[in-house]
């Protein structure tokens, strides 16, 4: 089965790795991100079988998002996966942060994934099932004190999921949330800590296959919501 999958929100690191996976694994791949260079190479580098699409969309406009899904119907036909994985943060505290970069932070993690499940669920409940899955973060289920936009945005993102799931899942629309208690070890991350030992870092392309066992689960009965994925044997933030 070729499907047609959305990352919304695609740069190095993770969102990269979740697009070679897809690819490789025959998906026709479309990549939402502000930055156009990033993502048309990306786009022509992807494993085969799979094929890309290079989609600049900024995931704070809704009428964008809506366009970007209309570019992708129009190459690829209906999507078939979603995964919601655009972040914003000021990583400020309360008093700290402004209105503006807290409205941001929200634009991004809740209206913007919104926008797109709206887009893509509909496509799924026209074919009779689907995946959406939204990356989520240790700040998702526990506060972490001193990132109140970040935080309240992955809490709203993880509430969104959940009632997605719950609406849609008699639907074939199966909804998954993963809960990152870690680094992803980036090239920037790496660059900017170089002391710091590797494995003390997610993986990002192991990551990545976490992402496509959720999507290829074909037991409607036993698919997970929610995924906890840690750096291994170190510390657990989330526990």
């Amino acid at each position: 089965m070729t499907r047609t999958a959305v990352v919304a929100g695609v740069g190095p690191g993770l969102g990269e790795s979740l697009a070679r996976k897809f690819a490789a694994e025959g998906c026709r791949v479309a990549l939402f991100a502000r930055s156009t260079e990033y993502v048309e190479g990306l786009a022509a580098d992807l494993p085969d079988p799979g094929e890309g699409l290079a989609v600049t969309v900024d995931l704070t406009d809704v009428e964008a998002i809506r366009d970007g899904f209309e570019t992708v119907r129009e190459a690829f036909g209906p999507v078939d996966v979603l995964v919601n994985h655009a972040s914003a943060a000021s990583w400020t505290g309360l008093m700290d942060t402004s209105v503006e970069a807290f409205e941001e932070a929200w634009a991004v993690n809740g209206r913007g994934a919104f926008v797109c499940s709206q887009e893509a669920v509909g496509d799924m409940l026209d074919a009779g099932g689907g995946t959406v899955i939204f990356t989520g973060a240790t700040s998702a289920v526990r506060s972490r004190g001193g990132a109140i936009g970040f935080t309240a945005a992955k809490f709203a993102a993880r509430g969104m999921a959940m009632d997605i799931a719950q609406e849609f899942g008699g639907d074939g629309v199966h909804v998954a949330h993963v809960v990152i208690d870690g680094q992803i070890g980036s090239a920037e991350a790496r660059e900017r800590d170089p002391d710091r030992e590797a494995d003390t870092f997610l993986d990002p392309d192991e990551l990545a296959e976490t992402y496509w066992h959720l999507v290829e689960r074909d037991d409607v009965g036993t698919q997970p919501f929610e995924v906890h994925v840690t750096n291994g044997p170190n510390p657990s933030e989330f526990i």
